[in-house]
C-alpha cells in the first residue's frame, strides 16, 4: 500500500547515520526516562480492547464548528493567531506568515481506507478552501501526524516541507518536490526564505513507524517556530523529558505552547504526555499559553474522549495555567484569550443525530503500536 510510505536511502540514509540520534538499525531515544512515566504492572491494551474496549470513548454528536476564513482574511491584531483544526493540526499565523502543523484530513488514520481509527467528524475546513499557506510541518511519521492523501494534495501546492530526519522519503514518494523538502535533525534550523520565520526540530521522547518492519526507521521530534516578534512550541508526540527545561533555556520563552493531551495509558506513560504529564512539561518549558492539541478527533486510546480536557480544566487553574482551548476552528489570539467555558460538554448532554456505521473490522496487521 502507497499509504505505508517509503523507506530512505541513498544520501538522505547516509545523513540519516551520522545522527547521533542513530542506533545502528533505527533512531533511538537518549535522554534517560522519568521513573515511573511508564506503569509496567499494566499491559498493552489488546486489539480487542482497542476496538471494542473503554467507555465514552467518542461524542454522542458532532462537535460544534466555526468557519475560521472570515477571520483568515483579516490580519491579526497581535500578530499571532491559532485555528485548531482537529487533533495536532493548527494553523498558525505568525507574523503574516502561515505555518500548519501535523496536516491530517483523511478520515482514517490507518494504512486502509476501510478500517482503522476513524476522525469524529469533518475538518471545519475543507483542504481545497484552505487559503495559501507558507509552511508546513511534520513531527513524525504516525499515521496520525502523516496522512498519505492529504500529503498527495498539498503536493500540488508546491508549499516547503519542515519534517524530521527520514520523513522525507515518504513525502517524495507521495509528490512532494525533493526541493521543497527540509529535513531536521534535533537542534537544526530551517529559515523559510526571504522571511525572518525558523523552525527548529528539539527533542522528544517517542518513536516512529508506519508498518511492522520500520519502526524507528525515521527521526520524531518537537518543534520551535519563531519569528522576530513571536514564539511557539510544537510538541508533536512525546512523553515527559527533561530536554523540555534545554529548550527552553535554548529557544524561550514561548508566547504559545501547544502540547499533546489526548491518547494517553499508563503502559505507554513514556511516550505520551496526558494532562497531567503535559501541565509538568509546560512549566518546564517556562509556561506560556497552553493550547492543548491530540484530542477531540480520534478515539487512539482506551480513555473517556473529553478526559484529557476535563483533567485540564480542573488542574490548571490550581497551577496558574492560562489555558486556550477554542472550538473547532475558532481562530484565537492567545494574548486575547478568554477564560474557558467547557464547550464540549453539551455534545454529550443534547446528542445530535449522527449516521450509523457498520461494525469495525480487524485493524490490518501492518500498524504499528501503539496506533500513534
Amino acid at each position: 500500500m502507497k499509504s505505508l510510505g517509503k523507506k530512505a536511502d541513498g544520501l538522505r540514509l547516509e545523513r540519516m547515520q551520522a545522527s547521533p540520534l542513530w542506533s545502528g538499525n533505527g533512531f533511538r531515544n537518549i535522554h534517560p526516562i522519568t521513573p515511573g512515566l511508564r506503569d509496567l504492572a499494566v499491559p498493552h491494551p489488546s486489539m480487542k480492547d482497542f476496538i471494542c474496549g473503554g467507555e465514552r470513548r467518542k461524542p454522542l454528536g458532532l462537535l460544534p464548528v466555526f468557519d475560521p476564513r472570515d477571520s483568515w482574511h483579516k490580519p491579526s491584531d497581535t500578530g499571532l493567531r491559532a485555528t485548531w483544526l482537529g487533533h495536532s493540526t493548527v494553523l498558525l499565523e505568525i507574523d503574516g506568515l502561515r505555518v500548519l502543523t501535523d496536516p491530517v484530513w483523511g478520515s482514517r488514520v490507518s494504512p486502509s481506507k476501510l478500517v482503522g481509527p476513524k476522525r469524529f467528524q469533518p475538518v471545519p475546513v475543507p483542504l481545497a478552501a484552505m487559503p495559501h499557506i507558507d509552511l508546513v510541518l511534520v513531527s513524525h511519521d504516525h499515521y496520525d501526524h502523516l496522512d498519505y492523501p492529504t500529503i498527495r494534495e498539498l503536493a500540488k501546492r508546491q508549499v516547503p516541507f519542515v519534517t524530521s530526519l527520514g520523513v522525507g522519503a515518504h513525502l517524495q514518494a507521495w509528490g512532494v518536490a525533493a526541493e521543497c523538502i527540509h529535513e531536521l535533525d534535533w537542534w537544526e534550523t530551517y529559515t523559510l526564505p526571504h522571511t525572518d520565520l525558523s523552525v527548529s526540530a528539539t527533542p522528544s521522547q517517542h518513536f516512529s513507524g508506519r508498518g511492522l518492519k520500520d519502526r524507528n526507521a525515521t527521526l520524531w521530534s518537537s518543534m520551535v517556530i519563531r519569528s522576530a516578534r513571536h514564539s511557539v512550541f510544537f510538541s508533536g508526540d512525546t512523553g515527559l523529558t527533561s530536554e523540555f527545561s534545554t529548550i527552553a533555556q535554548k529557544m524561550g520563552p514561548f508566547d504559545l505552547v501547544m502540547l499533546e493531551v489526548g491518547a494517553f495509558h499508563p503502559s505507554w506513560g513514556d511516550i505520551h504526555l496526558g494532562p497531567e504529564n503535559a501541565l509538568k512539561a509546560l512549566k518546564l518549558l517556562g509556561g506560556g499559553a497552553f493550547l492543548p492539541v491530540h484530542w477531540g478527533t480520534f478515539s487512539l486510546a482506551m480513555h473517556a474522549w473529553d478526559e484529557p480536557v476535563e483533567t485540564l480544566l480542573k488542574l490548571a487553574p490550581e497551577q496558574g495555567v492560562q489555558l486556550v482551548m477554542p472550538r473547532l476552528g475558532e481562530a484565537v489570539e492567545p494574548s486575547r484569550a478568554e477564560i474557558v467555558t467547557p464547550w464540549w460538554r453539551d455534545v454529550d448532554a443534547r446528542p445530535q443525530k449522527v449516521s450509523a456505521e457498520p461494525p469495525e473490522e480487524a485493524l490490518p496487521k501492518a500498524m504499528p503500536w501503539p496506533f500513534d
